[in-house]
């Protein structure tokens, strides 16, 4: 990124006001320790004491449909795939599909989709959930079949899309831009590098996630697990202490996604959804080779990133060079992880609804008919 770009981006956004705050008394929960959702960060918080949110709401407030998606695998098993659905309002147009990161869920992404789909009303959105994350899958054996590496995660990806199109009885896909968050974006780019879906991919986007970085974060994940509680009394409970951790900067968006994180147990607790540790054997695979993948990926690309610093040099190199076809590298001096998503409505969803808007601008004209 140029001096000139890195500067313009600094003056924007210091110009941004503060997340919003609401005041209370103290939580109950284990520790006070920093949590997140995500590969990509792992820096610990101390925890404000004034921070409280209101109770949780629905996912309804932001997608229009909710599904479980079932699908035999032909003797190899059944799957169960959950997702969130805001229907596209013509055949003619895209439809944004979005990922989350390790440990998070479809909710990640609520305010950024109501934002979207606010300013493009014609657009669709279906916010998918991985296995092991919301989506299930079971082996031929009935054993549940949590294999997370990147080309299973990339196929599930597929295979919801085809799904979706047969549940809502479309003739055909229709034209799609991913956007992945870490993880997500992981798997976001695999499927554009391998053309899993033609020519019906306009572009994709990654968000807050390269290569380097994510790499030498792996060398962390297990301190940074051990440091956040491994399970709340309440909802509400869960839902202040990813404020008051600043895992989450805006409280609306703790109230919509963290429930979907958890689980209740058989002693009233509430835990995590996803064991995080239990996915450390695909921990290298899902970033390994990312760089290079994204830089030869078909179709427009979108890079969101915390500063310049992240990009790894294979990226800087790939930038300098021409090879991110559109130039949406935009990095934010702000804190990382899901705080891009899920934080602030000045970030992510402007930037998302800027390159789908690129993205149907770069569209074929022999495309027009999809």
């Amino acid at each position: 990124m140029s001096s000139l770009a890195r500067e313009f981006a600094k003056t924007k956004l210091s110009s941004l006001p503060p997340p919003e705050a609401v005041q209370e008394e103290a939580p109950e929960y284990e520790d006070d320790s920093s949590s997140a959702s995500s590969m990509s960060s792992t820096g610990t918080v101390i925890p404000s004491s004034t921070l409280r949110p209101a109770p949780a709401i629905h996912w309804s407030d932001y997608y229009a449909q909710e599904f479980y998606l079932e699908q035999d695998r032909n003797g190899a098993g059944h799957a169960k795939f959950h997702v969130y659905l805001t229907p596209p309002a013509s055949p003619k147009a895209p439809l944004i599909v979005l990922h989350h990161g390790a440990g998070s869920s479809a909710m990640t992404f609520a305010l950024a989709a109501k934002d979207i789909k606010k300013a493009m009303p014609e657009v669709g959105i279906l916010a998918v959930e991985a296995r092991d994350h919301g989506s299930v899958v079971w082996d031929a054996s009935g054993e549940v079949d949590n294999d997370l590496s990147i080309e299973q995660l990339s196929q599930d990806v597929v295979d919801m899309l085809l799904l979706t199109q047969s549940k809502m009885g479309w003739p055909q896909l229709p034209t799609i831009v991913l956007i992945g968050h870490s993880l997500g974006g992981a798997v976001v780019t695999d499927v554009a590098n391998k053309g899993l879906l033609a020519n019906k991919l306009l572009g994709f986007g990654v968000l807050d996630v390269v290569e380097g970085s994510a790499m030498e974060t792996l060398a962390h994940m297990h301190t940074y697990l051990a440091s956040r509680p491994k399970s709340f009394p309440s909802l509400p409970a869960a839902i202040e202490w990813h404020i008051r951790s600043r895992t989450l900067r805006n409280p609306q968006s703790a109230r919509a996604s963290v429930p979907s994180l958890l689980l209740p147990t058989a002693d009233g607790r509430w835990a995590w959804r996803t064991e995080l540790s239990s996915t450390e054997p695909f921990w290298a695979n899902w970033f390994t080779g990312m760089s290079k993948k994204f830089l030869s990926g078909k179709g427009a690309k979108l890079l969101l990133l915390a500063g310049t610093d992240r990009l790894d040099k294979e990226l800087m190199i790939g930038q300098m060079q021409g090879k991110i076809e559109v130039a949406a590298v935009i990095c934010m001096n702000m804190v990382s992880n899901v705080t891009q998503v899920n934080s602030n409505s000045k970030f992510f969803p402007p930037r998302a609804i800027f390159f789908t808007r690129i993205c149907l601008r770069r569209r074929p004209k022999s495309w027009s008919s999809l």
